[in-house]
């Protein structure tokens, strides 16, 4: 294959995963809203997994929740730069995977920041999965989570430099 389709198929790849990992986000955290009381968290997986109903107006475990609206901030330029100078970057159907779940993540959680209550740019984000001695997460979180740890595997395999030859 050319390597012009396999960059655009690469490309395309990421749009497709940041597509399907918004919905998915976006539908969790609709059908948490609409189904879980934050006053009675369910237990899934006996201790290992509950559903706990919370709004964060901060960032990872809850940190920066005086900050809402520069945290909001830091995720559109996250967003733009994701799409802007990340997305013409992809070479790999692998690498699209990966740059599409970190847009996923970012972009999940930046909708909640942008169009959930109180208000634009403020906005708290749904959190509803919750495991032991750990802080309470949605679907983006996974995402983002997922691509980092994946990242940092693949710098200690040195698995970047191996791509490239």
């Amino acid at each position: 294959m050319e390597q012009t389709d396999l960059r655009r198929r690469a490309r395309w790849t990421m749009l497709v995963v940041v597509l399907m990992g918004l919905v998915l986000d976006q539908l969790t955290k609709y059908l948490a809203v609409e189904h879980l009381d934050p006053q009675r968290p369910v237990r899934v997986l006996g201790q290992w997994l509950q559903l706990h109903l919370i709004r964060n107006p901060g960032a990872a475990f809850s940190l920066g929740d005086q900050a809402t609206a520069v945290i909001s901030v830091l995720a559109v330029v996250a967003s733009l730069v994701m799409f802007l100078v990340v997305l013409p970057r992809v070479r790999t159907v692998a690498s699209g995977i990966l740059a599409g779940m970190a847009t996923a993540g970012i972009v999940g959680n930046l909708v909640d920041r942008l169009f959930r209550p109180p208000s634009p740019m403020r906005g708290h984000v749904v959190d509803f999965l919750q495991v032991p001695h750990f802080a309470i997460f949605n679907v983006a979180d996974i995402f983002i989570t997922m691509t980092a740890a994946i990242l940092l595997l693949e710098a200690f395999r040195g698995g970047a430099d191996q791509e490239d030859q």
